[in-house]
């Protein structure tokens, strides 16, 4: 039977059909029942709130939570997301009481296999592969789910990623261990407070303290010789950093999403403020005590005969971010390749003399948020693991440190200015590089996914009617 004559059959049966009121008529398509609406809102609830726990921006919580309840029936629905909460009203018609409800963002953690087993479960929910009672038992499911690596492996990555930065910004390989062992202690130390349930403000407070005054101590040990020891520091102070939503920030911020901008900012300035106390209050203790510091070192331009290293380095520190975020296996490779894509981009502009390192930053966070942005769908990775592991190389953790000491042991605000304009100012360039990025990779990933089904060719036309969604 033809499209038209199908078409003749709709209209013959309309026109028998008995007649309805005015008030019988329903306009657009008819919802599930009362407690299936509540099942899939809750679901889509729980999905963004993992998603906003992992540190994605709103506007992708919003566009998830919006595919979800789309998926399952009911495309009448607003969202509204602010940094703590997430609510979802769903419409039922302008003759009835829409259903409204909302859930709190209470904790956020750094679990990305858990983000990336979300997203999993979203793209089945969008093809129709899973009825929303599989879902919410599915998702059940993933949030209680064991981190996929023990403790000391996190331990251990947090470790590595210390002694890579420390050899991307050239250090000797006494102070590459020194970083990762302070690393691991502060990491040690952290779990302990984490446990005793102290906020995590404070916990930046004695994190920030630990790497300062354990430098510190050992500089005034003579183990190291002459070697300062800032280097370590700055390394340490970048791991103490990566956990910062910088990069949520500055999406928020462009998408449109200020009330939660301004949350993540306040968070974020909140931990940075407890960070700087911490290595203050190490430096005042230490001047007090007579110890002295070396004159704290600067981050050496790259040299093209170092470049590969500096990648090499670079792939490291992004690989070990991941592991110690619970990234899944199969996102290290990629987490460690955006790492060095983002080194070879700033070494590349920086070498280039047009540029210094506040647009370098910015143009190398293009570069990894433009990869993330094409290779989250191909390779089904979320593309904030891929961006937040590139860029931690780039955190400007010796610049902070050279700031803070500036201020702290030599009183000498009008030199630790400079320092602290130049840390801002790459990590807000971080950011806006890889909203920019991502906002450039969006065409592309259009156009390619295009090409795909040109050349694919034509397939198969399924029925006119196809048979709807299981929802229970």
């Amino acid at each position: 039977m033809g499209l038209a004559q199908r078409a003749r059959d709709v209209l013959r049966r309309r026109n028998t059909a008995p007649a309805t009121s005015e008030h019988d008529v329903q306009y657009g398509p008819a919802l599930p029942a009362i407690p299936t609406i509540h099942l899939v809102l809750d679901l889509a609830l729980r999905i963004g709130e993992v998603q906003m726990a992992s540190g994605a921006g709103a506007a992708d919580a919003t566009a998830t939570i919006l595919a979800v309840t789309n998926a399952y029936g009911l495309p009448h629905c607003e969202v509204d997301v602010i940094y703590t909460s997430i609510t979802v009203c769903c419409h039922l018609g302008v003759d009835q009481a829409p259903v409204t409800t909302l859930r709190v963002v209470r904790s956020r953690s750094m679990d990305y296999s858990r983000l990336s087993a979300t997203e999993d479960l979203v793209r089945q929910i969008a093809s129709g592969e899973i009825s929303v009672g599989d879902a919410h038992t599915e998702l059940q499911r993933i949030t209680t789910a064991r981190h996929p690596y023990p403790r000391w492996v996190s331990t251990l990555a947090w470790g590595g990623m210390a002694a890579s930065i420390a050899v991307l910004i050239g250090a000797g390989p006494f102070l590459v261990i020194l970083a990762a062992l302070i690393t691991v202690v502060i990491d040690q130390v952290g779990r302990l407070l984490n446990r005793r349930a102290l906020p995590f403000f404070f916990q930046q407070i004695v994190g920030g303290a630990i790497a300062t005054g354990a430098a510190m101590a050992v500089y005034e040990s003579d183990l190291l010789g002459d070697a300062t020891t800032s280097l370590a520091v700055g390394a340490n102070l970048v791991v103490l950093l990566s956990g910062l939503s910088v990069v949520g920030v500055a999406q928020d911020a462009v998408s449109g999403y200020n009330v939660t901008a301004t949350g993540r900012a306040g968070e974020t300035l909140l931990m940075t403020a407890g960070l700087v106390t911490g290595v203050v209050l190490a430096l005042r203790v230490g001047v007090a005590l007579g110890a002295s510091e070396a004159e704290v070192a600067e981050r050496l331009p790259p040299v093209a005969g170092e470049v590969p290293l500096m990648m090499i380095a670079a792939a490291t520190t992004a690989a070990c971010f991941a592991l110690a975020s619970y990234a899944p296996r199969r996102t290290l490779l990629v987490a460690a390749g955006a790492g060095a894509i983002g080194q070879a981009a700033y070494s590349g502009l920086i070498l280039s003399t047009l540029v210094g390192p506040i647009p370098a930053a910015a143009g190398a966070a293009a570069v990894i948020g433009f990869c993330g942005g094409i290779l989250s769908r191909r390779l089904r990775v979320p593309a904030l693991v891929i961006v937040v592991s590139g860029i931690a190389p780039l955190l400007p953790g010796l610049s902070t440190y050279r700031a803070l000491y500036q201020l702290a042991a030599e009183n000498d605000v009008a030199s630790a200015l400079p320092d602290l304009v130049m840390a801002a100012g790459v990590a807000l360039a971080l950011g806006a590089g890889v909203v920019l990025g991502e906002f450039l990779a969006h065409p592309v990933q259009r156009g390619l996914s295009r090409l795909e089904r040109r050349l694919a060719g034509p397939r198969m036309s399924g029925p006119l009617n196809p048979t709807p969604r299981r929802l229970e």
